[in-house]
């Protein structure tokens, strides 16, 4: 017998189209036990938090400080105990919930990430998380299916909150707090690190995995390097191709529509961006063992990584997050140690310098998200509607707050191969 559903009727949020947002549209549809349980839960997690939850016609609860307006309980509630996480982000960006300051109030979740729900009821988080879909896989197709739901979104999207230097990583800043003039600069101070510990000089045949828009080939280009970049983003091809010919260094930079599992050659220097968060878990032995094969001897490997605690990793390697539903799919954030296992394990290479610098990736985000609001016309403009406004707010919002609380990092790390005698 199926158990009855909430009594709150499906409906569709005034101006969004249902077939572009068919789960922030229509409410899903879960027991009222399920519901039950799961308002339990947040409420007795929000009661225990330095904010303020107003719940629309029923009072606040919390410790006191953010505001986290919660105009639609019974929704946001229903959304919860249908999907966990992923409902509480997408009731956010159905408007059920708000906030005056959205990363204040993140920031507090995410410094309490890991006691939000009960210990006794942890064991029980498969039953709220779903399992990531076969189809997110980071085979060499599949990879092409995630990397284009993101990057191929719109060039000039992504230009209306980048700066100059359409760099999407984080910057390097000499001190804090920062301004959006200061991260062109910042952006290739980052750069500069990089191609430094990986010793990119004149006549280095260099590669680059992950092209992005082209900034760093362009920056390498210029110090003399031979470039190859690979890419699975077609409308990043395109448009760091056009950037590296206008930059005059065509000659010098090879712009690939490349999985990096098809490289072959070797090179004296590889670098690689805020890439190893797409390869996915299944696929890190590969990478590092793909590095390992074209790196030349006496060659250098210069990464930058986002990571997260090993023991957070462990509990949700497995999870289906908003984040991969919304934003990036079939991704993974490694731990530090993940990356030291893996090479190891796999590898001849071996971690010789890391730099830690996740303050800076704070707001490096801060400054897109508060440059993506300014800039609310434009995105309309390109096509991007309310739902698609408040979702990539949410991200922004909520990436810059994992960064705030040290719930994440961002490094820099030097990999040399370990050479037998």
């Amino acid at each position: 017998m199926t158990a009855p559903t909430s009594a709150l009727p499906a409906e569709h949020t005034p101006g969004t189209d249902p077939e572009r947002w068919p789960d922030i549209v229509t409410l899903p549809r879960v027991s009222r036990a399920r519901t039950a349980v799961a308002e339990r839960i947040v409420r007795r997690a929000l009661g225990r938090l330095p904010l303020r939850a107003r719940l629309a016609g029923q009072g606040d609860i919390g410790l006191g400080g953010p505001l986290m307006d919660i105009r639609e309980p019974d929704a946001f509630f229903r959304r919860i105990g249908a999907s966990g996480l992923i409902g509480f982000g997408e009731s956010y960006m159905a408007g059920e919930w708000d906030a005056p300051d959205l990363v204040a109030v993140l920031t507090v979740l995410a410094d309490n990430a890991a006691d939000l729900v009960p210990r006794s009821l942890q064991r029980l988080r498969g039953v709220w998380h779903l399992r990531r879909p076969a189809a997110q896989m980071n085979t060499p197709e599949g990879s092409r299916d995630n990397i284009s739901h993101h990057y191929d979104l719109s060039n000039e999207l992504f230009a209306l909150f980048l700066d100059e230097t359409l760099s999407y990583s984080s910057a390097v800043f000499r001190g804090f707090p920062a301004e959006h003039d200061l991260l062109p600069a910042a952006q290739h101070r980052k750069i500069d690190r990089l191609l430094d510990a990986a010793g990119v000089t004149d006549g280095t045949r260099l590669l680059e995995i992950g092209t992005g828009w082209g900034e760093l080939a362009i920056r390498a280009a210029a110090r003399g390097a031979r470039v190859t970049t690979v890419t699975l983003s077609a409308e990043q091809r395109e448009l760091a191709r056009a950037r590296i010919r206008e930059a005059g260094f065509e000659d010098r930079v090879e712009v690939r529509l490349s999985d990096y599992r098809h490289v072959t050659g070797d090179y004296d220097a590889i670098v690689s961006v805020e890439m190893i968060e797409a390869v996915g878990e299944e696929f890190w032995p590969i990478y590092f063992e793909t590095l390992d094969r074209l790196l030349a001897p006496g060659g250098r490997i210069a990464l930058q990584a986002i990571t997260m605690p090993d023991d957070r990793l462990r509990v949700s390697r497995s999870t289906y997050t908003w984040i991969h539903k919304y934003i990036f799919p079939g991704g993974l954030l490694p731990s530090t140690e993940a990356v030291e296992r893996i090479t190891t394990g796999h590898t001849r290479l071996r971690t010789t310098q890391r730099i830690r610098f996740g303050a800076h990736y704070a707001e490096t985000l801060r400054l897109w998200r508060e440059r993506f609001t300014e800039r609310t016309a434009e995105v309309d403009a390109l096509g991007f509607d309310a739902v698609f406004r408040r979702m990539w707010t949410f991200y922004l919002a909520y990436s810059e707050a994992g960064f705030r609380s040290g719930y994440l990092d961002v490094q820099q790390l030097l990999l040399t191969r370990e050479e037998t005698a």
